[in-house]
């Protein structure tokens, strides 16, 4: 085990956590960790299978005496987000996540940790190690490509799996279980804007958006977090409304399912107003610093020099209405749950801007518990992104998980949670898109839970897990799996 996490509790999970950790797993990039999955499954003697997607089942007997007890599927997913920050050398394809203990917690070096979701496939092979655990058939059920569409869990092939009961271990706050998750879908928009020769006289400049938390569209968008897309979009409305200019390039965010962190643009300007332009964004950033000062303290906007060249630039028209576009879409809680206190109902998460051979391609993802608000809410935005001029797409979505407040698994789990604990958890449904939705909906009448330890800062470099929770969630699966076999 690497020695930056050696000494901790439960050690075989904290072992597979390690191993999964040196192979590279960001979303649809998960080949090699299936063939570590199915080739530990070939070394302890196990029956496993990987269907055409990716996803991996490994079966395990009952232990003795449990035979006959309901088989227990112990699900998570193999893949991470891959998020770096900007001058951190690391080659998500090939160079293993370096872990560090710091304090109660377990963090990367300028990197996305992994612990979503490889804490919970860790502890799903930590039980298969366990000599004095006591359990019926589990099957341990390793999905692909959850963080960029639900990919693996969208494909599950019927019949894959024998088992009626679930427990996703997706979750990120240590004593609370989840019963139901938000739905969701992506707006796309491609803009063709017009091009035209730069004024002669017009010189670059980049303006740059750094030092924003970011974190997960989901669980984190009612925080209030500025958007690195949205404070660049309103950056240069303010340039633009001083001095008209002509964009060359823009970009920002890098996954749908995660608050942008940092953006950037390539203008084209009258060289007497650059001095007017370093004062503006100077006085944005003290401007944005205090609008968001109890979430993204150290924002800055800043202008770069230019060094490489540029032969496209749009049209002021053309820049102007990309900007407006961008300013006047909507980020963040659209409506909250009138049925359960504190959850968002609806939202909507302007992802990411990138350029690809001169088109402009935003995107968006909403997610909501009520499947016709979402719908509703891609609806408006796209009707946004056509009045701007832009094709747009949609993609077909996936469903919500309604809860089941009659479920047997919630009772147990309840049950030992109460025991555990010494108080009764607190029941909840998430905001953000669980696989039990997709898995619910592919085998009906599924029963499930999720529950996890406690991880702050996910899909984006701050992502740290905290080391107590891991030791207690993982004691309770033991014991919820005992239980499900008397």
């Amino acid at each position: 085990m690497s020695q930056h996490i050696t000494g901790l509790e439960p050690q075989r999970l904290y072992h597979y956590f390690h191993q999964i950790n040196q192979i590279p797993r960001c979303s649809k990039n998960e080949q090699k960790v299936g063939e570590y999955l199915l080739s530990l499954a070939k070394e302890k003697g196990l029956d496993s299978e990987i269907d055409a997607t990716g996803n991996v089942v490994i079966r395990v007997p009952a232990t003795s005496g449990k035979e006959n007890a309901p088989t227990v599927i112990l699900q998570g997913h193999t893949d991470m987000v891959c998020e770096k920050n900007k001058g951190t050398q690391h080659d998500f394809s090939r160079d293993p996540i370096k872990m560090k203990i710091n304090g109660d917690w377990i963090e990367a070096e300028g990197t996305t940790l992994g612990a979503d979701n490889g804490i919970g496939v860790a502890a799903a092979l930590a039980v298969l190690d366990e000599k004095d655990a006591v359990h019926g058939p589990l099957e341990l059920l390793f999905t692909v490509d959850e963080e960029t569409g639900l990919t693996g869990a969208q494909t599950l092939e019927p019949g894959l799996l024998k088992g009626k009961m679930l427990i996703n271990m997706d979750s990120e706050e240590e004593g609370e279980l989840y019963i139901g998750c938000a739905g969701g879908k992506d707006t796309i928009g491609e803009f063709n804007p017009d091009y035209k020769n730069s004024n002669g006289n017009y010189v670059p400049v980049r303006i740059t958006v750094t030092g924003l938390k970011g974190g997960h569209s989901g669980i984190d968008i009612h925080i209030g977090r500025a958007n690195a897309v949205k404070v660049l979009a309103e950056t240069l409305q303010k340039i633009y409304g001083y001095t008209p200019f002509q964009l060359a390039s823009i970009e920002g965010g890098s996954k749908r399912n995660a608050i942008p962190r940092e953006s950037e643009a390539v203008i084209f300007v009258k060289p007497e107003s650059l001095d007017s332009i370093e004062k503006i964004t100077a006085d944005l950033t003290k401007n944005f610093r205090s609008e968001y000062s109890s979430t993204d303290p150290e924002l800055e906007v800043k202008t770069e020099d230019v060094t490489e060249s540029f032969d496209k630039f749009f049209s002021l028209d053309a820049s102007s209405i990309l900007i407006s576009l961008l300013a006047d879409l909507p980020h963040g809680v659209i409506a909250m749950s009138a049925d359960v206190p504190g959850l968002v109902e609806t939202s909507t998460n302007l992802a990411t801007i990138t350029m690809q051979n001169g088109t402009v391609i935003i995107g968006t993802s909403q997610r909501s518990s009520v499947d016709a608000e979402r719908d509703a809410t891609a609806e408006k935005i796209g009707g946004q992104m056509k009045s701007a001029g832009a094709n747009v797409k949609y993609t077909d979505g996936y469903p919500g998980w309604k809860p089941n407040l009659d479920s047997e698994i919630l009772k147990v789990t309840k049950d030992i949670f109460t025991e555990y604990y010494k108080k009764e958890p607190e029941v909840k449904a998430i905001h953000a898109g669980l696989e039990c939705g997709i898995i619910g909906e592919k085998y009906p009448g599924m029963d499930m839970i999720s529950f996890g330890p406690t991880i702050t800062g996910p899909h984006s470099p701050d992502e740290r897990v905290h080391i107590p929770s891991v030791k207690n969630f993982y004691n309770c699966l033991l014991l919820i799996l005992k239980k499900l076999a008397p």
